[in-house]
C-alpha cells in the first residue's frame, strides 16, 4: 500500500523524461533551421547540439563514461552557444573543451570517486561560463556612450535565465542523492533551462525580425521622400531651365524688334512727307517700345511708372480738350511693378483715354491711384454722356472693354466699368502687387 505513490510519481517522471525528450528534439531541430535560414544567429546550432546531448544521455542505457560524455558535450555545445552570443568565444576555449570531451570518459573508467569529482567539475564550469556571459554583456552595454533600453532589458531577462540555469544545474548535481522520483524531477530543471534558451532565441530572432521590417518600413519611406526630394529638384531645375532660355529668347527678340523693327519706325517718322504716316509710325513706334519694355522682364517701380501713365494721360486729354486731374499715393511707396504688368496696365489705361476721347463727350477727367494692402487700384471717372446699350456693344465688338477686362484677368486682377446714360462713366481697375 504504502508503496503505491512512489509508483505512480516515479511513471510520472518517466513519462515526463519523454515528453521533455520530444519536446526538446523540436527544438533542435527548430533551432537548427534559424541557423541555417540566419548566417547571424550560427551560434544557435550549438545550441541544438547541447539539447540533442541531453536526450542522448537520456537514451543512453549504459551508465559511467557515456554519461560523462554527453554532459561534456552538452556543456561544450552550452559554453559556445552562450559565449558566441556575446562575442566572447577563443580558440583556447574550445581546445579545452574538445580536450576534456576526450579526457574525461577514459578518466571516469578508472572508478572510485573520479566519476563525482568530473560532475563537480562539469557543474563548476557551467557557473562560470554563466558568469563569463553576463560580465561580457554587461561589458558591451557599458561600451556605448548611450545606454540601450533594449540592451538593459536583455541583459536584465539573460540574469534572470542564467539564474535559473545556474539553480537548475545544481539541482542535476544533486539528482543521485535525492529519493528517486524526486531525482527524476530534479534533472528536469535542467532541459527546462535549455528550453528556455531555445524560447530566447526564438523570440530574439523574432524581435530582430520585426526591427528589421521596421526599418525596412522607414528606409522605404526615406526613398520615397528622397525620390520625391529628387523629382522636385528635377522639376525645380527643369523650369528654372525653361524659364533661363525664355528670357533670353525674350531678350534676343526684344533686341531684334529695337534693332531693326524701331529703326525702320523711327526712319519713317523723321522722313515721311505725310503726316499721318508720320503719326501712325510714331505710334507703332511708341507701342513696339512698351511691348519690347515687357520682353526684357525688369521689375518697374510703382513711382516711375505712376510719372510715365501720368505725363501720356494728361498729355493725351489736354491735346483733347478734356480737363485731366490726376491723383497719386504718397510719394514713399516702395512697391514694384512685373514687366508684364506694366504693359498690360499701361494699354488698359491707353485703351480707356482713347474710349473718353472718342465716345464720351466728356470735359473733366479724374485719375485716382492708391495702394490697398497688396493690391494697387485706378480709378477713371469721367463726366460724360455714358455709355448706351448701343455703344457698350459696340465697344465689346471692337476688343474695348472687353480687352480691357481680358488684360486685368491675366494679372490675377479686375477691371469694372460702371456707367449710365448721362452720369459718366467709372472704371475700376485692381492689379495685385
Amino acid at each position: 500500500m504504502d508503496s503505491a505513490p512512489a509508483i505512480d510519481l516515479a511513471g510520472l517522471a518517466a513519462r515526463m523524461h519523454g515528453w521533455m525528450s520530444a519536446m526538446l528534439l523540436i527544438m533542435a531541430v527548430a533551432t537548427a533551421l534559424i541557423a541555417q535560414l540566419h548566417r547571424r544567429e550560427r551560434h544557435a546550432l550549438f545550441l541544438s547540439g547541447l539539447m540533442l546531448s541531453w536526450v542522448l544521455e537520456q537514451g543512453s542505457m549504459a551508465s559511467g563514461w557515456p554519461h560523462v560524455l554527453f554532459q561534456s558535450l552538452a556543456l561544450l555545445c552550452g559554453a559556445q552557444f552562450l559565449l558566441r552570443e556575446v562575442g566572447g568565444a577563443r580558440s583556447w576555449i574550445d581546445g579545452a573543451l574538445l580536450l576534456q570531451c576526450a579526457l574525461l570518459p577514459g578518466v571516469v573508467l578508472l572508478g572510485g570517486e573520479v566519476a563525482l569529482i568530473a560532475g563537480f567539475l562539469l557543474a563548476a564550469e557551467w557557473l562560470l561560463v554563466f558568469v563569463v556571459h553576463l560580465r561580457l554583456r554587461r561589458r558591451r552595454i557599458l561600451a556605448h556612450a548611450i545606454p540601450d533600453a533594449s540592451e538593459e532589458t536583455a541583459y536584465l531577462a539573460a540574469s534572470w535565465l542564467l539564474g535559473l540555469g545556474a539553480v537548475a544545474v545544481l539541482l542535476d548535481l544533486i539528482a543521485p542523492w535525492l529519493w528517486h522520483p524526486a531525482g527524476m524531477l530534479a534533472e528536469l530543471a535542467l532541459p527546462l533551462f535549455m528550453l528556455g534558451l531555445a524560447l530566447a532565441l526564438i523570440a530574439s530572432n523574432s524581435r530582430a525580425r520585426l526591427g528589421a521590417e521596421r526599418q525596412t518600413i522607414e528606409l522605404d519611406q526615406l526613398m520615397q521622400n528622397r525620390l520625391a526630394e529628387a523629382e522636385r529638384k528635377f522639376l525645380g531645375e527643369a523650369e528654372t531651365r525653361i524659364e533661363q532660355v525664355t528670357e533670353r529668347e525674350r531678350k534676343r527678340i526684344a533686341a531684334d524688334l529695337h534693332d531693326d523693327l524701331g529703326a525702320k519706325l523711327l526712319t519713317i517718322v523723321h522722313t515721311s512727307e505725310s503726316d499721318r504716316i508720320s503719326t501712325l509710325a510714331r505710334e507703332a513706334l511708341e507701342e513696339m517700345r512698351l511691348s519690347v519694355r515687357g520682353l526684357t522682364g525688369k521689375p518697374v517701380q510703382l513711382l516711375d511708372a505712376l510719372g510715365d501713365w501720368r505725363a501720356e494721360v494728361v498729355s493725351r486729354l489736354g491735346q483733347a480738350n478734356i480737363m485731366a486731374e490726376w491723383k497719386s499715393p504718397a510719394e514713399d511707396i516702395i512697391h514694384t511693378l512685373q514687366a508684364r504688368s506694366y504693359v498690360q496696365t499701361t494699354r488698359i489705361l491707353r485703351e480707356a483715354v482713347s474710349n473718353i476721347i472718342k465716345h464720351s463727350g466728356a470735359t473733366h477727367c479724374t485719375v485716382s491711384c492708391a495702394v490697398q494692402d497688396a493690391d494697387f487700384l485706378v480709378v477713371i471717372q469721367d463726366d460724360g454722356q455714358g455709355i448706351t446699350t448701343e455703344q457698350e456693344g459696340r465697344l465689346d465688338r471692337g476688343h474695348g472693354m472687353a480687352s480691357m477686362k481680358s488684360r486685368a484677368k491675366q494679372m490675377l486682377g479686375q477691371c469694372l466699368v460702371e456707367s449710365g446714360p448721362g452720369w459718366g462713366t467709372v472704371i475700376r481697375l485692381t492689379i495685385p502687387l
